[in-house]
């Protein structure tokens, strides 16, 4: 069995020299927090809004957890506003912020219609909670295919990723990407994807490293998660933060969650890590994810 506290040390020193690294290229134009994509992490997307009936007890929940950060969708790109449930979620935001728990918006752009991207990714950055306070991070989901040409689908996702660093300024923004596993398996889905200009533009990059249903068993789920994040290093480069997201949640079995966190550990290279989502995790999918970093035996 391995050292838990060496694992946790480990995970301690990786977000350090992350913050150091990261910080150093990018210091003249803006100084951004990245801790607020590490560590213990949950989701919640558009369809999940029935949440925020009980902020107060989601938020005492989540703490109890352990958790750290909570990934909020605030729309895609087929809602029918810019920020779905806008008054509920300012009031769970709140409670979250109550409990010391920081809360990220995400949106997920089509890449069809820029100008409704741009406006749903700006109001990111200007929503507000009943009690004045904003979003600690923000991030685009970047996995939409509905734009068929490719070259036209990077070059609109590469000017909203540009429009929205610029306007974020100190605002840490993060990268929601298929793992490049994904894309190796699936040539034709994002032929040559631009990591290193993706990577150029954000604080942190997150991996869906999506294996419930899709990948059975301990070796197989290991595998995929493991070599999708050697792939996204050797594509970025050694200083940019990851995020590992695993899932779908209760899709995995518990020696498929613990390969997931085995994967996480071994590869040493993230900061923080999380299952989609809040509604489908189970308790061996807590349990596979300790607040102080994913649980490795062997």
């Amino acid at each position: 069995m391995r050292s838990f506290r060496v694992v946790v040390v480990a995970m301690m020193l990786v977000l350090g020299l992350a913050v150091t690294a990261s910080a150093a290229p990018r210091e003249k134009r803006r100084a951004t927090d990245i801790t607020v994509f590490g560590g213990l992490a949950t989701w919640i997307d558009v369809y999940d809004t029935a949440l925020y009936a009980s902020p107060n007890a989601v938020a005492a929940r989540l703490a109890a957890r352990g958790v750290r950060t909570v990934w909020i969708e605030t729309a895609n790109d087929r809602s029918t506003v810019d920020v779905v449930d806008a008054a509920r979620l300012g009031v769970f935001v709140d409670a979250l912020h109550a409990r010391g728990i920081r809360a990220v918006a995400w949106y997920l752009p089509g890449h069809d219609d820029q100008a409704r991207d741009v406006r749903r990714s700006l109001a990111m950055l200007r929503f507000r909670t009943p009690s004045g306070g904003a979003f600690d991070g923000v991030a685009l989901d970047i996995e939409s295919l509905r734009e068929k040409n490719v070259a036209r689908r990077t070059a609109r996702m590469t000017a909203l990723l540009t429009r929205l660093r610029r306007e974020a300024g100190s605002t840490p923004l993060a990268a929601i990407t298929y793992p490049p596993r994904a894309l190796e398996r699936h040539a034709t889905w994002w032929p040559g994807f631009p990591w290193t200009t993706v990577a150029a533009r954000v604080d942190a990059l997150v991996p869906m490293l999506y294996t419930g249903g899709g990948f059975k068993g301990y070796d197989a789920t290991y595998g995929y998660v493991a070599r999708s994040l050697r792939l996204l290093r050797a594509a970025v480069g050694p200083d940019v933060p990851l995020h590992a997201a695993g899932g779908v949640a209760n899709r995995m079995t518990p020696e498929e969650l613990k390969a997931f966190a085995d994967a996480v550990v071994d590869h040493g290279g993230v900061i923080g890590w999380s299952l989609y989502d809040l509604q489908t995790i189970t308790g061996a999918g807590w349990r596979a994810l300790d607040p102080r970093g994913p649980v490795a035996t062997g």
